[in-house]
């Protein structure tokens, strides 16, 4: 299929978009939308927030009559169900619009092609996969809920040159700068929840809520905690809003936390420790999109091993602190460099006098 500059020109401006609901929308997806009428924009809209009207939805409700005809730009494929809202594709058709672009099929399995197939029933023109790859970045956690069943999980760490998160003696503060610990912020603000480690909280007693950008959403908290070793004065109980995951079943200690407002969920596996798989399993379950990981190497390492991270999110510092400080990932030796945990670098840049790096593992 062959779609013009224009058509290119439209898409990428619902992207956009769709990118202002970048950390509003979850659990829904970031959806953008433009209408063009002879060659003009006559109207955009972006989906907001879960429970408000969807972006093709207020793109229409702008346009009025002067959608009668048009062309309306979309950066998911309309959905053709009831949930909170009514179905999108059945206000297409009534808006009258003569062709509708999707940047990317619904992996929603209760839309999943069915919105395109009901725009063509109607006499539409329904095309798919215009700046389709930008427009599954976009809402890589969404997809992979739905095609998965588990969010997707980005690993925030910031290190020295010589690969090391803190001194042995635990400090870390402040190995990046302020831009860099900003845009982390920023990767913070846009993931549903933040899951950090007890070694972490007993180190750093860290907040792990948005604070250096704005955000109207903070994200949910989770710690994960075997032998829940958490202090009742930890910083990270304030305000509510914490998921402590355990493998412990102690109803003393759990009560106390639950007083203190936190959600206990007990998923122990063989070893005794937390279940990190099924854990996915079940936020995918309760509609998590992306994950945010701020934890140190022992639970870095256990995520890498048992196949949970799907990115990581590297800050590295132009700094030596030598080898007796506590490096990245807690990882088994290897005697042969072909069993190393191969990765994909899809950014690598300056942030302030510090360098970040975006890899996915597994060779691409």
């Amino acid at each position: 299929m062959t779609f013009s500059a224009a058509d290119h020109a439209a898409m990428a401006q619902a992207l956009r978009l769709a990118a202002r609901g970048l950390n509003t929308t979850t659990p829904n997806p970031r959806v953008g939308c433009v209408i063009v009428r002879d060659g003009l924009v006559v109207a955009e809209g972006w989906h907001e927030r879960a429970g408000e009207p969807h972006a093709e939805i207020l793109a229409l409700a702008a346009a009025g009559e002067r959608a009668r005809g048009a062309t309306a730009y979309v950066t998911l494929e309309p959905c053709s169900h009831f949930g909170r809202t009514p179905p999108c594709a059945d206000a297409l058709i009534d808006a009258g619009v003569a062709r509708v672009v999707a940047a990317m099929g619904d992996p929603n399995p209760l839309v999943s092609g069915r919105g395109m197939e009901r725009l063509r029933a109607s006499g539409i023109v329904a095309e798919l996969g215009l700046l389709e790859s930008e427009a599954q970045e976009l809402n890589i956690g969404f997809v992979s809920r739905m095609s998965r069943g588990r969010p997707w999980l980005r690993l925030k760490a910031a290190a020295s040159l010589d690969g090391k998160t803190a001194l042995a003696n635990g400090v870390s503060q402040w190995i990046t700068g302020a831009e860099a610990r900003r845009d982390g912020h920023a990767w913070r603000a846009r993931a549903c929840a933040v899951l950090t480690g007890i070694g972490t909280v007993r180190e750093d007693d860290p907040r792990l809520n948005v604070r250096d950008v704005a955000c109207e959403r903070q994200p949910l908290k989770i710690l994960i905690d075997a032998r829940l070793e958490i202090s009742p004065q930890a910083r990270l109980l304030e305000n509510g809003g914490c998921l402590i995951v355990t493998a412990t079943d102690d109803p003393a200690k759990s009560a106390r936390l639950r007083d203190l407002g936190a959600e206990l969920l007990v998923l122990p596996n063989a070893t005794g420790k937390v279940d990190l798989p099924r854990l996915m399993r079940e936020l995918g379950e309760r509609g998590f999109n992306e994950i945010h990981v701020e934890a140190g190497l022992k639970l870095n390492g256990s995520l890498l091993r048992e196949n949970c991270v799907d990115e990581i999110l590297l800050y590295i510092a132009p700094m030596l602190v030598g080898d007796q400080a506590q490096g990245l990932f807690n990882l088994p030796a290897l005697t042969s460099l072909a069993g190393a945990t191969k990765l994909h670098i899809r950014d690598l840049r300056q942030i302030g006098s510090d360098f970040r790096i975006i890899a996915r593992p597994g060779v691409q």
